[in-house]
């Protein structure tokens, strides 16, 4: 018999939680209306995508009319980025200043060209560099140029969190728009206290142990997108035509809810969890180094290097032990390459090709961290074994 399997890889996909998927399956089967008809079947479909509003509005205290879902947050974000992001009292911003650490759905999803748009650096901790975004701010804003700034409230490899009302702050000061790719922080830490100075977040639900396929924009008051991002009917207030996915949607606000309701405790338990990790990664690898340890992070994400111990071979050695992590640069193919977040950040690539990630979310017990240091155990075992025939 197959012995449990940690799990410990929430920062690519949370598992769905029990009660999300008893939601979801109660829609599924009580919910067949679609929400735009007016019989007694679409306006109960309509009632559960409103209350579900409502849920993921609160992640952010932001106003329940102005959220809109999507497919997820590679789609939210791509629309936010394409050019088509609007507020009243300024116009169209023409250059857009973007983080060197943010996702690829952000660096690469915009629509932008080359020549106006500007990489963001950050420091050797992954943290924005606040004067080179305040210098850039100024000089656009003296030649009127309306610049869009794009940066993550957190990091998805390293955890590292951006101070994003600083950034705020200093877009409104140079009268430009702001974006922030909330998919990692939003559930873990509390995005209410900045939403006031950002035009548009955007928000992923299986982050949150929501079913995959299910994103979200909340605007600003005074925030739009022109045009819709999909064409056709008037869902989603017009930004976003095509029948809502009401299951998906109704499973996102039952997660939004259930993360909301535990936030400071969950983060104290996931930040415990995740120094014993760290701790015991220090100490059977004394020469490990942790991305990020010199900025404020996550609580439920480790990213760390041994030198020596290539990703792939500790991924696949971890996965047949028993423990499902991640390398800090793992693609869309599933295959390893080096990781633009910590090449920004100036690691050497030779070690960056060894980063792992540990994240840690809502199923995570002391067992799965346990588990994976004596998985790890092992395979630095065998790594100075090597060292020391090599020697």
């Amino acid at each position: 018999m197959e012995r449990e399997r940690a799990y410990l890889d929430h920062n690519a996909t949370s598992p769905v939680r029990p009660e999300v998927a008893e939601a979801v399956a109660r829609a599924l089967v009580a919910l067949p209306g679609n929400p735009s008809s007016i019989h007694r079947e679409g306006r109960a479909a309509r009632s559960a995508i409103e209350a579900a509003r409502v849920r993921v509005a609160s992640l952010a205290g932001a106003a329940p009319a102005r959220v809109a879902f999507t497919s997820g947050g590679t789609e939210a974000a791509n629309a936010v980025l394409s050019g088509a992001l609007r507020r009243r009292d300024l116009p169209a911003p023409t250059r857009l200043l973007i983080g060197a650490t943010e996702h690829p759905c952000c660096l690469e999803g915009h629509g932008f060209p080359g020549d106006a748009t500007e990489i963001l650096p950050v420091d050797e901790h992954g943290a924005l560099r606040l004067d080179v975004l305040e210098a850039r701010l100024g000089a656009l804003a003296a030649e009127g140029v309306t610049a869009l700034v794009s940066v993550q409230a957190a990091n998805n490899e390293t955890g590292v969190i951006q101070p994003l009302a600083r950034v705020a702050a200093l877009t409104c000061q140079h009268g430009a728009l702001l974006h922030s790719d909330a998919v990692q922080a939003a559930g873990r830490v509390s995005i209410a206290r900045n939403i006031s100075g950002i035009d548009a977040l955007t928000l992923s639900g299986h982050k949150l142990g929501a079913p995959k396929g299910v994103g979200a924009i909340l605007l600003r008051e005074g925030a739009t997108l022109a045009p819709g991002l999909v064409r056709g009917g008037g869902q989603e207030g017009r930004l976003r035509a095509g029948t809502e996915n009401v299951p998906g949607i109704v499973g996102f606000g039952v997660a939004a809810e259930t993360a909301s309701s535990s936030l400071a405790e969950e983060a104290t338990r996931l930040a415990g969890l995740r120094d014993a990790i760290e701790a015991g990664v220090r100490a059977r690898a004394p020469d490990a180094v942790v991305f990020g340890a010199g900025a404020e992070r996550l609580p439920n994400t480790l990213c760390f290097a041994v030198p020596g111990l290539k990703a792939e071979t500790a991924l696949i050695a971890l996965d047949l032990d028993g423990v499902a992590v991640s390398s800090g640069a793992a693609c869309a193919s599933g295959k390893v390459s080096r990781s633009g977040v910590l090449a920004a950040m100036g690691v050497d690539s030779t070690l960056s090709a060894g980063a792992l990630r540990v994240s840690l979310g809502w199923n995570s017990r002391q067992e799965d961290g346990e588990s994976f240091l004596a998985a790890f155990d092992r395979l630095v075992s065998s790594l100075y074994k090597r060292r020391e025939r090599a020697a």
